[in-house]
């Protein structure tokens, strides 16, 4: 009898305080040109149409979406990511065909997405699981270039809820200015972006002096160059954490052997990063980043050999123009958060 109490009262225990303490699983997934089949007349989206160069038929997208859901799924494990950050989204059609009638459609997803002025239309979203975050607002942030005023990008899109704990949760979801005509010519473009949201995150702890951010996305440079390092000031995590700074979770992975995001020729590049404010690494935070769960969620379906360069590469949607039914170029990055309710 005295053991049939204690094995009761040790499954109390462990109900109690599984019920106290939550996995908040945090993806981003730069999602390589998530385009519908159809004309938008004011955006150049002429390559992703039936009659476009790549013959972007209803059934590539059917399976490109499919193939999308897949990965959010894997990576969810035994539950769903709370919060998915995503860039390269065309439009707000192709998120509500993807959480209402893709095999997530279980998942009970909500978004939101930015209007970008981006040449080609594509934007920068987020899915949230409006049980686990309940969404409160959302704004866009436009980047206009002072020195190139006709230079045009995604914006930054920043939305605000609130956890099972009741705190706020401010995120931030980022695809800064891209490489293309050279990484050092385009540097300023992604310093300027870093700017914007460095001055976005210190004005919101002007209204939170304790405000919990959340920064993820594509920022089309490594943690440690200058627009990550010194512009947005993202600081690798330290062993004294000062709960004003940011805190980068994936600045270690820079530094790792044949490790990254994303691939170009045979060289990995660590562009796909989250970011969090210093409180949220404090034990006594009732929410918490969880730094050494900060994964590159890559896995065998994902991946092919890559003949040109060695090793494996991202399985891609093309691969120049021959259409390789894959995922995306980028692989995507999670971590995990611990939330206290007890």
């Amino acid at each position: 009898m005295k053991n049939l109490c204690a094995i009761i009262l040790i499954s109390f225990f462990i109900l109690t305080n599984a019920e106290a303490q939550e996995v908040f699983r945090v993806m981003f997934y730069n999602t390589e040109n998530f385009f519908d089949t159809k004309d938008a007349p004011d955006k150049a989206d002429e390559e992703f149409l039936p009659d476009g160069v790549r013959h972007w038929t209803y059934g590539r997208y059917l399976n490109k979406r499919n193939n999308l859901a897949k990965v959010i799924t894997s990576i969810g494990e035994w539950d769903y990511p709370a919060l998915a950050g995503m860039c390269e989204v065309e439009n707000d059609s192709v998120l509500e065909d993807l959480v209402k009638y893709s095999p997530i459609r279980k998942a009970g997803y909500r978004y939101v997405i930015t209007e970008s002025p981006d040449s080609r239309g594509i934007d920068v979203a987020l899915l949230y699981q409006r049980d686990r975050f309940k969404y409160l607002s959302h704004q866009a942030y436009r980047i206009v270039f002072p020195y190139n005023p006709t230079r045009t990008t995604r914006d930054l899109l920043y939305v605000t809820g609130i956890v099972a704990t009741g705190d706020t949760l401010d995120v931030f979801v980022c695809h800064f200015p891209s490489r293309r005509g050279g990484e050092a010519e385009s540097e300023p473009d992604r310093e300027f972006a870093a700017s914007l949201l460095r001055s976005k995150c210190d004005s919101l702890r002007q209204v939170r002096t304790q405000a919990n951010i959340v920064i993820m996305g594509d920022f089309n440079d490594e943690p440690s160059n200058r627009s990550i390092r010194e512009t947005l000031k993202a600081l690798p995590l330290e062993q004294n954490i000062e709960p004003q700074n940011l805190y980068n979770l994936f600045a270690d992975f820079e530094k790792r052997r044949n490790t990254g995001s994303y691939k170009f020729g045979s060289q990995w590049n660590m562009l796909d990063q989250i970011i969090v404010s210093g409180n949220l690494l404090l034990e006594s935070s009732r929410i918490r980043a969880l730094p050494h769960t900060a994964t590159i969620f890559s896995r065998k379906f994902m991946t092919v050999e890559d003949k040109a360069n060695g090793g494996i590469r991202p399985r891609k949607t093309y691969h120049g123009f021959r259409h390789e039914g894959g995922f995306s170029d980028h692989f995507p990055v999670f971590v995990d958060f611990e939330v206290n309710t007890k």
